[in-house]
């Protein structure tokens, strides 16, 4: 499938994941340019048929090991340009909003997929971290969505 420009178009769902504090769960990608290392929310591409949901809940297992996350509301919906398996794409990604009832939940097992996905760091992140950090956060607007859509944010 092609978007706009002619593009291809990679389908993708990201997780918004909260701990009881609002500390929001973000991955680093060490990427070479033009994506460059950056944070971001657990997700990735859907797989053929895979619908936006099934696919948020089944990165966010394969990247932290967890598959007792229920999945929230839609929260965003993007289009953007972007680099993925060497090639520019057009990623069409939704994002959803899910809460662990574990405070700074700790990641364990998954160094093998991390280091295949190019994942080289992940932390929680509290909102005011985000909001004066100088590191490439994607999407840049994500601290200002997490006070739009948690109460407690």
């Amino acid at each position: 499938m092609d978007g706009m420009n002619g593009l291809p178009v990679r389908l993708a769902a990201r997780v918004v994941l909260l701990d009881p504090d609002d500390r929001v769960l973000l991955m680093r990608y060490d990427d070479s340019p033009p994506n460059g290392s950056h944070w971001t929310t657990p997700g990735g591409g859907l797989n053929e048929g895979e619908d936006f949901r099934a696919g948020a809940l089944r990165e966010l297992a394969e990247e932290t090991g967890w598959s007792d996350i229920p999945l929230g509301a839609e929260v965003l919906r993007r289009t953007w340009t972007m680099e993925h398996s060497g090639r520019i794409v057009q990623q069409r990604e939704r994002l959803y909003l899910a809460r662990t009832g574990v405070a700074r939940r700790e990641i364990r097992g998954v160094d093998a997929m991390h280091a295949s996905d190019n994942i080289a760091a992940w932390r929680w992140w509290t909102l005011d971290e985000l909001d004066v950090t100088t590191e490439k956060v994607w999407p840049a607007e994500l601290a200002t969505l997490i006070r739009r859509v948690s109460p407690g944010g």
